[in-house]
């Protein structure tokens, strides 16, 4: 799966503060997201992390042009 910093993911599961979107700071063996609702941070594996994304929200930068 090609998940880059700077994506916003939105997860199957929603955080406790009720937002399902997070932030991708860190992209590796390990994910680290930040969620787009309260801003807390978390280190998960990417193989959990990938079973858990319903859609990848990624800005346009003009790459194609």
């Amino acid at each position: 799966m090609d998940v880059r910093v700077g994506d916003r993911l939105v997860m199957k599961k929603s955080h406790p503060c009720g937002s399902s979107e997070w932030i991708v700071l860190r992209s590796g063996m390990d994910f680290r997201l930040r969620c787009a609702g309260c801003g807390h941070e978390v280190l998960t594996p990417r193989a959990k992390a990938e079973k858990n994304i319903r859609r990848i929200l990624r800005e346009q930068t003009g790459e194609n042009e």
